[in-house]
């Protein structure tokens, strides 16, 4: 899983031949190993509930990792963006206590997928001060036990000391990024300070790190940090590129992997136009295969209109298929809830998220409710784990549709129009009955993922019927029984 990432909705089957009318089976020997890659950002959902979604549902279906939202003491309020402003390095927050945490990741970990810790390092609170959510009082640059005044930087290049223009280095890891008190990462007190609070989450089976912010810190002082923890955690740096800017997600490989935002505006400006094709040719930069980290939308742009988002219906569902498609980058689905208010946080009663209960799939969900979206495509991370890096093949496009092999693995095809679409597809798939990986949403498992009858190869073709705004998946360990 992620120790080789270091180193590196329903459809129709139209029968082909007397093939009867079969149940889909996972088979308990798959015809090949597979190796969970797909993660999944539950956003904002609590310890208790991680752990379960865990067991029942990341684990059974294949996903590789979890990425949580901030662990750490934080300020109080009912804004989700409140967990992104750090008082101390307790493990007590919204989402849970330190004894929940370490549950969740135990159970994480024994049902096989590792979890991502949403590290906050760059910066402390942005508020001249108050009590955290654990009891800790602060202002703007004293935080008990951790930093004081001149643990800062204090940056005397704007009259506002906000960050004003993004074209400047120094302003943007220098300054403050809207009022939030700006650690000295050069420090090497403040170094050390930051690498003991991820030494802890790690010591609690942590597998790796989204570093919140890190265009906001040299790249000299991110991996100075990560030099100072404990085994080999997965590093994935939030670097946003920006035209014209100087600093880029390539000045961050060093320390690991980072977010490929770039993949996302790009399918986010494909899909609504049907040239989904070019999804294979997407690519962030100089940024290898390996180091990046592709999504659709994530926490941030959900709100800023950047990306495709739940919001645009079967449009967001087809750019998540063609994501957990090409062959670039480690995909990570999202998974939040619904809000019209930008600021609005998750479900919560007294200070506390919510229990995560789904929602029912609704068109126009009404304001908090979660949507626990990455369900719906599990059968496609089951496909991705199936098959790996294996290369892009045999593509075929036709208007607004596309299909593709990887390798001899598995076979996706992909309809971006409003009616379904039929082809007959050369595929390197084995001759036999295939179920659609596709048709099942989690928690259901295989079940009625054949219910239309299976998918016939024969001779190397197959004739697949796309639904509309949807996708068609097939792969070497799920065949049709009998």
């Amino acid at each position: 899983m992620l120790a080789d990432m270091r180193r590196r909705p329903l459809s129709l089957a139209l029968i082909l031949g007397t093939a009867a009318l079969s149940a889909c089976t996972a088979s308990p020997e798959p015809a090949v190993e597979a190796t969970p890659t797909v993660g999944v950002q539950l956003f904002q959902w609590p310890w208790r509930s991680v752990a379960q979604e865990c067991t029942e549902v990341l684990g059974p279906h294949q996903f590789g990792f979890v990425l949580l939202s901030p662990a750490q003491e934080h300020i109080d309020g009912e804004a989700w963006w409140t967990s992104y402003q750090p008082v101390s390095y307790q493990l007590e927050s919204k989402l849970g206590t330190r004894e929940e945490f370490a549950q969740m990741v135990t159970a994480c970990n024994e049902a096989g997928v590792d979890v991502i810790a949403d590290a906050v390092i760059n910066h402390m609170a942005g508020i001249d001060g108050g009590t955290g959510v654990a009891g800790t009082d602060f202002t703007h640059y004293d935080y008990p036990g951790l930093y004081g005044p001149d643990d800062f930087h204090t940056c005397t290049l704007t009259a506002s000391g906000d960050i004003e223009n993004y074209s400047d280095q120094q302003q943007v890891q220098e300054c403050e990024l809207v009022n939030l008190a700006d650690l000295d990462t050069g420090s090497e007190k403040v170094r050390d300070t930051i690498a003991a609070y991820l030494n802890d989450l790690t010591a609690l089976g942590v597998a790796g790190f989204r570093i919140d912010a890190a265009k906001h810190m040299s790249a000299t002082d991110v991996e100075a940090i990560i030099g100072r923890l404990d085994g080999e955690p997965l590093i994935i740096s939030e670097v946003i590129r920006g035209g014209g800017e100087p600093i880029q997600p390539e000045d961050y490989l060093d320390a690991g992997a980072v977010f490929a935002f770039q993949v996302a505006k790009d399918i986010s400006g494909v899909v609504p136009g049907g040239a989904i094709a070019k999804a294979l040719e997407f690519r962030d930069g100089e940024v290898p295969s390996d180091q990046a980290f592709t999504f659709v939308t994530n926490h941030d742009t959900e709100r800023n209109g950047q990306t495709l988002t739940s919001k645009d219906g079967d449009q967001f569902r087809v750019a998540t298929a063609l994501l957990l498609g090409i062959d670039y980058g480690t995909p990570v689905v999202y998974s939040g809830y619904s809000f019209s208010d930008r600021d609005a946080g998750a479900p919560q009663t007294d200070g506390r998220i919510d229990d995560v209960a789904c929602a029912e799939p609704a068109e126009d969900p009404v304001d908090g409710v979660w949507l626990c979206q990455h369900r719906d495509v599990a059968g496609l991370a089951e496909w991705a784990a199936v098959v790996g890096d294996a290369p892009v093949e045999n593509l075929w496009r036709e208007g607004y549709a596309v299909a593709f092999d990887r390798g001899d693995r598995g076979l996706i095809a992909v309809n971006d129009t409003s009616t379904p679409v039929t082809a007959t597809l050369t595929t390197n798939l084995p001759d036999g009955a295939y179920c659609d990986a596709a048709a099942a949403p989690a928690p259901t498992g295989t079940e009625g993922r054949c219910e239309e009858g299976p998918f016939v190869v024969t001779d190397g073709r197959v004739t697949v019927e796309m639904p509309a705004m949807g996708a068609v998946a097939l792969h070497l360990n799920l065949r049709a029984a009998g």
